[in-house]
């Protein structure tokens, strides 16, 4: 195993393995400077009519939208934006903010301080909306708060719609004693109660080869990030960790806890994350770039395959054989590969990628990467079939799914299930036999993807 202990890391592999060491009208012409003087259209500017259709589709699906309201929708915030930044240069200190209303965005309102700026925000295509505080009043207001703010006053803004502070408190009373503490008039401020579990909290990524803790004493790696329902975690070596160690990240953050383990026999496991931690689609490559994970085709003999690991980062080397059984110290495993990239402690559970195609994840092996030697990975097919964990994929959005009026292709094909070598399907009312271990995926439908499916 490749696993670095905390305390005294071994120099060389044991051959058990890498143990730890505008306007309102699109395209209509916007002012600039004066308000009344025609200019270019922040439409034609902007071009959003070029918005790619991943964007139009995620805008339908999150907002509700129709395919017509994603267009003119961004068309008038393309405007708005631009009439909204002209009107707050012209209005100075009595600009009290600005928003767009409708499922299209197609009001825009400017509210000021001035009765008299009225006029020119209507001659510019908005609504105006007199209010009797500025924008920069109630941030001045708000920056007092923020010095003061505690985890029971987590959130605070200004609201342009309502003309106040809102801060949000986890605690009956926090926000009072927020606002006494800094002298701030409560007839400013909206209070809103958020419950504590609800409160922000820092966010991070899950990412194939970066490092994670057990029980605060070891480091291993992250294999491959995966799903099961609606948890976030990641498949790595069993040997990392025993049902129950708990895990923090590569920054020393609480992360999670490992779900099941296998070893001996196997070298397979999974760590499901708490909520602070999202599973992303990607290994860590050369220099941390980023390379992206679309499914887990198991590569032949022969094939190219690198490894990523928390010790040694990224190594390349080739695929030896499959189905390889290995004796450790600890026992017996089955089923691996063996290959010719190099790894050492620390490296243990770390991810093996042949192109985009994940592979396996680091169990053990031999050498180092300044001499050179050979190690094993566990392959990832089997882990994600034996947890029922879905991987962790680029360009596997299945967006809306199909309308009423669309085919169903019906079948035993089914997208996230494991097929082996062999296995068959149906699909679209006719038969399928599987010619390369993967996990299924939308977009792969056997009639699409000849590569892994041979119709019968």
């Amino acid at each position: 195993m490749l696993k670095r202990h905390a305390r005294a890391a071994c120099t060389a592999l044991a051959a058990a393995g890498l143990l730890l060491a505008g306007t309102t009208a699109a395209g209509a012409a916007t002012p600039t400077g004066d308000p009344a003087a025609p200019q270019k259209s922040a439409t034609a500017t902007l071009r959003p009519g070029d918005a790619p259709a991943e964007l139009l589709t995620a805008l339908r699906r999150d907002l509700g939208l129709t395919p017509a309201q994603a267009r003119d929708r961004l068309a008038h915030e393309a405007e708005a934006g631009a009439t909204a930044a002209r009107l707050r240069a012209r209005l100075g200190a009595a600009f009290a903010g600005a928003w767009v209303d409708g499922a299209d965005s197609a009001t825009l309102t400017v509210a000021t301080t001035r009765a008299a700026d009225a006029a020119a925000i209507r001659a510019a295509g908005a609504e105006a909306k007199v209010v009797s505080r500025s924008l920069a009043g109630l941030d001045a207001v708000k920056a007092g708060l923020d010095r003061a703010a505690t985890a029971e006053t987590p959130v605070r803004y200004v609201d342009p719609r309502t003309n106040t502070l809102v801060v949000e408190e986890t605690r009956p009373g926090a926000a009072a004693g927020l606002l006494a503490a800094t002298g701030t008039d409560p007839a400013l401020v909206t209070v809103v109660r958020t419950a504590a579990e609800q409160a922000p909290r820092p966010l991070y990524d899950l990412r194939g080869g970066d490092a994670y803790y057990m029980n605060g004493q070891g480091r291993c790696s992250v294999g491959f990030p995966v799903t099961k329902g609606t948890a976030q975690g990641f498949a790595t070596a069993g040997h990392c960790g025993r049902a129950g160690t708990t895990t923090s990240g590569f920054n020393q953050v609480a992360q999670g806890s490992f779900q099941a383990s296998v070893f001996p026999g196997n070298d397979m496991a999974w760590v499901a994350a708490n909520t602070s931690w999202t599973a992303t689609p990607y290994v860590k490559g050369s220099g941390g770039a980023n390379v992206q994970v679309t499914g887990s085709v198991l590569q032949p003999v022969g094939s190219s395959v690198c490894r990523s690991g928390s010790t040694t980062g990224w190594h390349c080397g080739t695929v030896q054989q499959h189905n390889t059984s290995v004796t450790y110290p600890e026992g017996t495993i089955s089923g691996v590969t063996r290959t010719t990239v190099c790894a050492e402690p620390g490296d243990s559970g770390g991810s093996y990628i042949s192109g985009s195609q994940a592979q396996g994840v680091t169990s053990g092996g031999s050498g180092d990467c300044t001499s050179g030697g050979t190690t094993f990975f566990q392959p990832l097919n089997p882990i994600l079939s034996a947890y029922g964990l879905t991987l962790k994929v680029t360009g596997s959005d299945p967006g809306p799914g199909p309308g009423p009026e669309d085919p169903q292709p019906g079948g035993t094909w089914k997208a996230g299930t494991v097929y082996a070598a062999g296995d068959t399907v149906t699909y679209g009312g006719a038969a399928y036999r599987c010619l390369q271990g993967h996990q299924a995926q939308t977009g792969w439908e056997p009639s699409v993807v000849p590569a892994l499916w041979q119709k019968l």
